[in-house]
Order: structure tokens, then C-alpha cells, then sequence
């Protein structure tokens, strides 16, 4: 349906109501209005990387993981399948009389927000640091919810708009203070391709504050920007309980009545929180013209008329058997195989089966099924950590010793042990010496990262390991035994004592329910792993600047003046891929790019192109190059071939300090390669960039 009939509907639908019931449709929770055939809806349901938190459904590696797939086909298809399965799982529960919250078809995903630090416990649930990336990725993820069929299939949701990235302790009450320039280059950019591109139907505030306005009423970010050039015409919900922050914490009204008053009147349209309770008490005090409230639930209601929520669609007969079925699991598996990063390997890897009939297993995370499923996770009818998939990869051919080694962060595993070194170290260090070679499984989960108050603490102090995995690190390196460290979590982590000492380094995020099977499989060689990092790894703490700063400035792979231990856009295969040559054609509306990308060694594999961008004389462009185009490629060994790019002319663009985007010179550098054209890429990977001069006729 498209949206001027729904919104017809609603206008109609509303007009018929009390102010009453009007006001109680803009909560989160809206209760049933049954003399109008309105049923209960419960707007809250989150779906980042499947359906989550209302029982099973596939589970698909974590945001930040799916983003180190670089690959745009793939994020339409996840958005797909999540929409699929939602409408399974909608139409199997509201038939039962099931809406409570979770069961909805409106999805509070994806986040879009830029992971500018590595500390912040939510950066996994993103694409990443790069505006450029997240953008192309947000679009595909949001077209695959929502379809392109008569009606919605799904409501996606782009969150939290907009400069939002911690710390979440000081969320609440915190000011996010971003430049104009920041602002148009790097914070606004996903936000504005899910609005024009994918027609996103909603967007969520952040709880902090930009620039001194509160982000769920926000006049310049929901109106001169959201509302205003982007011309979104869908509706806007609240983070959850953050308009109370606007008199609780943010103090910038004194009661919950004028809270509900400046949200409304800026555009904030439902309330995940119980503030929009007092829209009575606010239109009886005289603070709310009832206009508004007319507009939030006509806005609402027609999301519901354009989810077909009132008429048979053809979405009503999608059967409860598709959620998690062989299909959909299957993509699941394509996606973990992609995300899987290769940080190091001194020729160790892969590793062929038979070849070491003593294997061990050590680590917090070799066992861990809360390391397989990040955080807004949903529930998998059967998970298969990295210990079980080697175990079953290797079956009779060797035997393999497990020790958990020591707890993710606390001192011991068991609490009447001794305090100080971890309780485990002797069995450790006994697999060590039996093992022939040592996998080292380590990381964090989402009860150490994620969301303030969520499941655990929320934000990274330091990208050390907690104390009780650096004692272990040392106890396993210390047996000389080759070491393959395994690496789970969803940020960047210092791993420098890793890149000195052990023989391989896979990054493997939280990479979904069975992930363990798609992780031996890459290991012993049955697919070459092809992911690259969405994130800079820096070398410690001491490369960050203050974690409080929203500037751009020494952060994320544009604008940082350091050297990272690994780059953005870095990822070693199995095979040795490198662009060879790069032609350019057309201008600036209508640029190609032709490249010659060869697979010099003796692995089939996938590897992902990039093509960087420098506008070498306007003098507004970022300090380093930035990311402008991508294409996945699949090389056999030995393998040849030419590469067609388009780009887009919004690559040539460049951002002033008073946030104007405009092309301003008509030379650019163009760079192309399987990974950036920095220095510290060619160490790692022994491959050069190509490059071009692009000159605009």
C-alpha cells in the first residue's frame, strides 16, 4: 500500500477517536481499541542480526561481524530472512492472541551509528567506523526488511539518531558536542542514505544531547535535516525511557509535562518509556495543542495500514516452518565464513586434518556460547562453539584436550579458590604440554561489552584483556607450542603480544549461533577465509584520544596520525589477490573504473576490492584517503580478471567546515587494491595499491 492511501486510512481511522485513545496509541505498548477492530500492538522489537528476544529464530553473526563481510548481497539477504521469519513468527503468534513486546513487525534495527572508538561497549552492534561502509550496508540491510511488495514486510528502524557512540554511563545526561564538518562527513551519511535510499520507515533518538538539543527533539536533526532535505516521512520513536531524561537528567524541562510537549512538538512520535502517560495531564494544562497528537498517531497508524496489519496480505500465509530452516541456516553459514577475519599467519594456516594428533583447546571463549551470539540476540535451536566444531572437524583423526583456562574477567572460575592467579592455569599449561599445537580461543561477550545496565557494564576501559586472559596468554606462550589465537569479541583489542608471538591470529567477532562449524572449516582449508576489519585495530590505549572528544580528529582510519597494528579494511586469505592495473573513464557524474585484480597464489578465495578516494587539492577533504566504492571477488588460483566499478558522484565530494558537501576540484587520486593504501597495509600484506589521477573533463 503505498504510503498517501495509508495515510488516508489513518487520518480516517483517527479521526473516529477520543483524545483518549489517541493518546494512548503514541506508547510503546498501545492497548487494543476494540469499538474501532484496533487490536493491542507493541511497538519494541529488535532484530540487528535476526530476530531476537521472543524465542528461536536464525542467528546471524553479530552487526559489526556482518560488516567485516563487505558485502551488500549478503545484507540484503539477512534483511530478508529477518523479515521473513518475523512475518512467520507475527502470524503464529497474533493468531494465538500473542502481542506482547518483541512479537511485533516493526524492528529497532539496524544502528547506523559511526563506532568512532573501540571502547564503547555498543560498537558491535554496527558496520562500523567509516560512513562510506555503513551507509551502503544500513540500505541493503533496511531494503531486505522492509521489501518491495505492496506492502511492508518488516518496519526497519535507524538508530540512534544521530551523534551517539558513548560513554554509556553518561548517556543520560551527556552533551555530544560534533563540528558542522563532522556532522555532514561522518555522522549524518547513513542516517540520510536509509531515509533517501532505502525509505526507512523509522528512525530512534539517542538518549544523549548534540550540539545542546536532546536527540528525541531535536529541531535541526529532526526537522531541518530528518523531516526537512531528507524528506522522511515515516515516524520517529524514542530510545527507551530517554524523553524523562529531558527533565531527570538533561534538565532542560522540569516536569514530564513539558517533556511530552517539546517531544511532540518536535516530532518524536511514540515513547518507548511510560513520559507520553502524562499527554493527558500535559493537553489539560494547556501545554499540547491536540493537533500533534493527531499527527504522531496518524503517522503510526499509517506504518500499521502499510504493514497490511489491517487487511489480508500476501504475507499472512508465510508458515511458522521457515524460521530456521535449512535456507535460512545456510546464509547464516555464508555470512560466518565471510566475517571471519585472518590477522596473522605465518604459513600455519590452513592446517591439514591428521596432521596433528594432539590438539589443544584452551580459553574462556573456546566453550562460551554467550561468545558466539554478541549482545540483542535472539535464541538458536542448537549452537556449536569452537571447541565442539574442532572436535567434530577432527573426529577420530586426533585427540583434543580442553581447559577453560580462566573466567572472561573474574580472577577464578571456581569462587572458593584461592584469589590471584586464575584457577585453571595448571590444566592449562598440562594441555600445552601434551598438545602439538595449542588453539588460544579468548575475547569478551556481551555481559563485558555492550549496553549500560543491559546484560552487563557496558563500555571497554582499556583495550587490554581482562587481567585473568593476560595471565593465561603468557602461561600458554611460555609451552613454545605453535599458538592460533582465536579472537572473539566485537571491538578492536591490543594485540600487539599476539602479532609477536603467536603463528596465526583469526579475529572472529561474535559470529553467530553455530558458528564453531564455519570457523574449523576455514581453519583446516575448505574455504579461504575473506572477511576484512570495519574497524582500525590500534596499538593501546595510549593511541585513543579522550573517549568523551566527538571530534574526528586522530580518529578512525581518515583522520588517524599513528600507525594501527591493523588497518582498517586489512584481511590476509588464503590465496594472494592484488590489483594490478586501474583505468578511469567518464567524470564526475558518470566515473568508471576499470581494474585488473590477479590471485598470485595457490588457494581459490574471495577477497574484497576497495577503492579509495583523495581530493588532493580542495583542501577540505580528510587527512588520509577515504573508502569510496567496494566489490567482492572471487579469484581461483592463478586467476586473472577485470573489475568494473561505478562511482557514485557523491565520492567526489568533500566537506567544508561549515558542513557544505560539494565537489570542489576536478583532480582526484584514485587508489585500488585488497586493502588501503597506507603503509602499514603493504607491511602486513606485501601488496602495493594501484593508483590513478582522475581528472574531471
Amino acid at each position: 500500500m503505498n504510503r498517501q492511501e495509508a495515510k488516508k486510512r489513518a487520518t480516517e481511522l483517527v479521526a473516529k477517536m477520543t483524545l483518549e485513545e489517541k493518546a494512548s496509541q503514541l506508547r510503546f505498548d498501545a492497548p487494543a481499541i476494540e469499538r474501532l477492530g484496533i487490536p493491542e500492538y507493541n511497538w519494541w522489537n529488535e532484530a540487528l542480526h535476526g530476530v531476537a528476544r521472543a524465542g528461536t529464530a536464525t542467528m546471524f553473526p553479530q552487526s559489526i561481524a556482518l560488516a567485516s563481510t563487505f558485502d551488500e548481497d549478503l545484507l540484503y539477504k539477512v534483511g530478508e530472512i529477518i523479515s521473513n521469519e518475523g512475518r512467520a513468527k507475527y502470524n503464529m503468534q497474533s493468531k494465538r492472541g500473542d502481542r506482547d513486546i518483541y512479537k511485533g513487525l516493526t524492528f529497532w534495527s539496524p544502528n547506523v551509528n559511526i563506532f568512532r572508538d573501540p571502547r564503547w561497549g555498543r560498537g558491535q552492534e554496527t558496520y562500523g567506523e567509516d560512513p562510506y561502509l555503513t551507509s551502503r550496508l544500513g540500505v541493503q540491510f533496511v531494503k531486505g526488511v522492509q521489501g518491495d511488495g505492496e506492502y511492508l514486510k518488516a518496519a526497519a528502524c535507524a538508530k540512534h539518531f544521530a551523534v551517539h557512540s558513548g560513554p554509556e554511563p553518561e548517556r543520560h545526561h551527556f552533551n555530544a558536542i560534533a563540528s558542522k564538518k563532522d556532522m555532514e562527513e561522518t555522522y549524518l551519511p547513513a542516517f540520510e542514505a536509509c531515509v533517501t535510499e532505502a525509505n526507512v520507515e523509522a528512525v530512534m533518538g539517542a538518549y544523549n544531547r548534540t550540539n545542546g538539543e536532546p536527540c528525541c527533539a531535536h529541531e535541526v536533526l529532526m526537522n531541518e535535516y530528518l523531516r526537512g532535505k531528507w524528506g522522511f516521512q515515516g515516524h520517529y520513536v524514542s530510545d527507551c525511557w530517554a524523553i524523562k531524561n529531558f527533565h531527570e537528567t538533561h534538565k532542560i524541562t522540569e516536569t514530564p509535562e513539558q517533556s511530552v510537549k517539546l517531544a511532540l512538538e518536535k516530532g518524536c512520535d511514540v515513547n518507548c518509556g511510560c513520559t507520553y502517560q502524562r499527554i493527558l495531564d500535559a493537553h489539560a494544562q494547556g501545554l499540547i495543542d491536540e493537533k500533534y497528537i493527531d499527527q504522531s498517531c496518524i503517522r503510526l497508524f499509517t506504518t500499521r495500514f502499510m504493514l497490511g496489519l489491517f487487511d489480508k496480505t500476501e504475507f499472512d500465509n508465510i508458515p511458522f516452518d521457515i524460521v530456521e530452516c535449512k535456507e535460512h541456516l545456510e546464509v547464516a553459514s555464508r555470512a560466518t565464513k565471510e566475517c571471519i577475519v585472518m590477522l596473522k599467519n605465518n604459513g600455519i594456516l590452513p592446517l591439514k586434518k591428521g596432521t596433528h594428533k594432539k590438539i589443544g583447546v584452551i580459553g574462556p571463549n573456546a566453550d562460551s556460547r554467550l561468545a558466539l551470539v554478541g549482545n540483542y540476540h535472539g535464541t538458536s535451536s542448537r549452537y556449536i562453539t569452537v571447541l565442539e566444531g574442532i572436535q567434530d572437524y577432527v573426529g577420530d583423526s586426533a585427540r583434543v584436550f580442553y581447559s577453560e583456562g580462566c573466567h572472561v574477567w573474574w580472577d577464578r572460575l571456581q569462587g572458593l579458590s584461592k584469589k590471584g592467579i586464575p584457577d585453571q592455569l595448571a590444566e592449562a599449561q598440562a594441555v600445552c604440554e601434551e598438545a602439538d599445537i595449542v588453539f588460544l580461543v579468548l575475547g569478551l561477550d556481551e555481559k563485558i561489552e555492550g549496553e549500560e545496565g543491559d546484560a552487563g557494564i557496558g563500555d571497554k576501559t582499556s583495550l587490554q584483556f581482562p587481567e585473568p586472559q593476560r595471565y593465561l596468554t603468557d602461561t600458554v606462550y611460555a609451552c613454545g607450542k605453535p599458538v592460533i589465537v582465536i579472537n572473539m569479541t566485537g571491538s578492536a583489542m591490543d594485540m600487539r603480544i599476539h602479532e609477536e608471538k603467536a603463528s596465526a591470529i583469526i579475529q572472529a567477532w561474535y559470529p553467530g549461533a553455530r558458528a564453531g562449524k564455519d570457523i574449523a572449516e576455514i581453519i583446516y582449508g575448505e574455504i579461504s577465509p575473506s572477511g576484512k576489519l570495519p574497524i582500525t585495530f590500534y596499538n593501546s590505549d595510549e593511541d585513543l584520544p579522550d573517549f568523551h572528544d566527538y571530534s574526528l580528529k586522530n580518529r578512525t582510519y581518515r583522520y588517524f596520525e599513528g600507525t594501527p597494528l591493523y588497518p582498517f579494511g586489512y584481511g590476509l586469505t588464503y590465496g594472494n589477490c592484488k590489483a594490478t592495473a586501474i583505468t578511469a573513464s567518464g567524470n564526475t557524474s558518470n566515473a568508471k573504473l576499470t581494474v585488473t585484480v590477479k590471485n598470485e597464489g595457490d588457494f581459490a578465495t574471495e577477497d574484497v576490492l576497495q577503492i579509495y578516494i583523495k581530493d588532493e587539492k580542495s583542501g577540505c577533504d580528510v587527512l588520509n584517503h577515504r573508502l569510496c566504492a567496494f566489490k567482492r571477488v572471487s579469484l581461483a588460483a592463478g586467476e586473472e580478471k577485470q573489475v568494473e566499478i561505478d562511482l557514485a558522484p557523491r565520492s567526489f565530494t568533500t566537506v567544508d567546515d561549515i558542513g557544505e558537501r560539494a565537489i570542489r576540484s576536478n583532480t582526484f587520486t584514485i587508489y585500488a587494491g585488497f586493502s588501503q593504501p597506507d603503509a602499514r597495509s603493504v607491511a602486513l600484506t606485501g601488496n602495493k595499491t594501484v593508483s590513478c589521477t582522475f581528472t574531471d573533463k
